[in-house]
């Protein structure tokens, strides 16, 4: 056994693992919780052995108890895992259970199934395995059941029988399994996922039209080969990463460290062929052990916490989540944050590492929502919603996600313009190459900071359209939304096939362009669309982002032809687009008052 002083944590950064890196400090009318402690607690490693769907897995976990903390004297716990590819002794894991157990909370902090020293197969968090196996840690909390070395936890606050008071954190891959356990298991008070998924068939494969429910599109999207594997190479690497002679943490020689699904799914979308059969299955299974399939059995009180830098798992999964959390009543509130999958960390944002939860406006949130649904205090849990911006001190804050409010049209000749009437007629065209001629999100080699070339277009391989300079600033919060109709005979001959292999693929974004002509794309973020018919026009939800369009700065609507993060078109498709001012394209701001 081990004792700890609050405080003892450490940095840790490691690519493509949840990092709790940075989110503003800022002023808001919002109540301080109470100042961390300075006692002592203790950290015990316990195994235990639980039920995960129709398997037996092991589990490995630390146990984190305030002094102080007894039957006479219990105290609300606080369950924790790590992101995808790593295990509770991760900085950023171990510093949760640390840093609630600083602040009077029992603390239970867990390697998620397949990672670490916890057996079984990786099963991308789903509530039938992964939610239950954190059940099972519930009703160690609850006092019905002990480790597997006998020890017991009597002293954990109850609600009832059986029923511990349990609050969850984590991001990531630790963030999604918050909800897969909350929707077996009600007896979980709070949550706080952080920079976690909707649907992992739109973050592996996303389709930014067509949605039928949240993000979620009936058409197979475009393949996000460079997250996908990278991921995918760590799961099947855990063997090296952590060595482990637990038999149920091996598949097979073809998929040996996830379940079986998982490999097809992925070697389907690495095949570049989509048959209608197949490609139905993937998102069956991505969207099964998905929050988007099993959300309406969420009760838990819910705080959303998203990355505004996260090309993985973009604010537009979070506001789908909130939006159906909200519509069943569950209660939810959600906060953009700066920081994400992809970067993004600004000095003094939260930051589990060094525990600065009591300085950063995130950081106060989470604390005040524990205080409220774990403490059972009369605490302000802040705005229904908040969002970082780097334009003015303090985060901004809303009773909902801003509504589409700004209308602008593609002219023939290239330009944005505000009023149908400007619209010129006219007809413009690109083609694809058969190699990726644009790179707008960071690739792999930038996450591990190797040099990474600017956001770029290759000539003749995309159309944009740019407004007049601005003669005030546009503040843009939440996901522009775009109408288009292009024409391809090409795909149109193709499209049909049954393989959605042969559909259009195009990438939609938006940069900001300054007066002497350097363009920013905000957050490297883009808008993959696998077009369901060029024959008929198509919505394009672009990624949420908030980001303020200066004076004298330009907007520029970009559909490009590939990007190098991305599998694209198959086969050589020219894109005609048309405009008039009775039928043109539109792109859709949600624009708030500035200042």
């Amino acid at each position: 056994m081990e004792v700890f002083v609050s405080g003892a944590v450490s940095r840790f950064r490691k690519p493509l693992v949840l990092a709790a890196g940075a989110a503003l400090a800022a002023p808001l009318a919002l109540a301080n919780p109470a100042q961390a402690e300075t006692a002592q607690y203790t950290v015990t490693p316990l195994k235990f052995t639980v039920q995960a769907g129709d398997r037996s897995c092991t589990v490995d976990a630390d146990l984190y108890r305030p002094d102080g903390v007894d039957a006479a004297h219990p105290a609300p716990a606080v369950l924790a895992t790590n992101g995808f590819g790593g295990s509770k002794s991760d900085g950023s894991t171990d510093a949760m259970g640390k840093a609630f157990a600083a602040r009077g909370y029992v603390g239970l902090v867990y390697s998620g199934l397949g990672f670490g020293k916890s057996g079984c197969l990786i099963t991308l968090d789903d509530p039938a395995v992964d939610g239950k196996a954190a059940s099972g840690l519930l009703d160690f909390l609850a006092g019905s059941r002990a480790a597997d070395d006998g020890t017991k936890a009597d002293y954990v606050t109850q609600d009832g029988a059986g029923d511990p008071r349990v609050g969850m954190i984590g991001g990531s891959y630790g963030g999604a399994v918050q909800m897969a356990t909350a929707a077996v298991d009600h007896r979980v008070d709070a949550l706080v996922p952080l920079i976690t998924w909707n649907d992992l068939g739109y973050a592996l494969a996303p389709n930014s039209t067509g949605a039928r429910h949240g993000v979620s599109s009936d058409t197979p999207g475009v393949f996000k080969w460079q997250w996908t594997n990278g991921f995918y190479l760590m799961g099947e690497g855990q063997t090296l990463l952590n060595a482990s002679l637990d038999p149920s943490r091996f598949g097979s020689l073809t998929c040996l460290h996830f379940a079986a699904q998982a490999c097809d799914t992925i070697r389907l979308l690495n095949s570049g062929r989509y048959p209608k059969d197949e490609a139905d299955a993937m998102l069956s299974y991505a969207r099964g052990v998905s929050p988007v399939s099993y959300l309406d059995r969420v009760k838990a009180p819910t705080l959303l916490v998203q990355g505004q830098a996260d090309s993985l798992f973009n604010l537009n999964e979070a506001t789908a989540t909130y939006k159906t959390l909200t519509a069943q009543g569950t209660t939810t509130k959600m906060i953009w944050q700066s920081w994400g999958h992809s970067g993004g960390q600004v000095p003094g944002e939260l930051n589990l590492t060094e525990g600065n939860l009591e300085t950063s406006y995130v950081g106060r949130r989470v604390l005040a929502w524990f205080d409220r649904y774990l403490q059972k205090k009369n605490t302000d849990t802040g705005p229904a919603f908040a969002y970082y911006r780097d334009w003015q001190s303090g985060y901004g804050t809303a009773g909902a996600v801003p509504a589409l409010s700004q209308t602008m049209y593609l002219s023939g000749d290239g330009k944005l313009v505000d009023n149908r009437s400007k619209v010129a007629r006219g007809s413009r065209q690109y083609s694809n190459w058969l190699v990726p001629t644009s790179h707008s999100e960071s690739s792999l080699a930038g996450l591990i900071g190797l040099p990474d070339r600017a956001p770029y277009d290759t000539k003749g391989t995309y159309l944009g359209w740019t407004s007049a300079p601005l003669t005030a600033p546009v503040d843009v919060v939440g996901a522009p939304k775009a109408t288009l109709k292009v024409v391809s005979p090409k795909t149109e001959r193709v499209q049909n096939s049954g393989d959605a292999s042969e559909k259009l693929v195009l990438f939609a974004k938006v940069y900001d362009v300054a007066p002497d002509g350097s363009r920013k794309l905000v957050n490297r973020l883009v808008s993959p669309v696998r077009v369901p018919d060029v024959t008929r026009p198509f919505t394009v939800e672009l990624p949420g982002i908030v980001h303020r369009y200066e004076t004298g700065h330009r907007l520029e609507f970009v559909i490009a032809a590939s990007d190098t993060a991305y599998f694209g078109n198959r086969g050589i498709k020219p894109v005609t687009v048309v405009s008039a001012p009775e039928d043109t394209g539109v792109l859709e701001l949600p624009v708030i008052p500035a200042g």
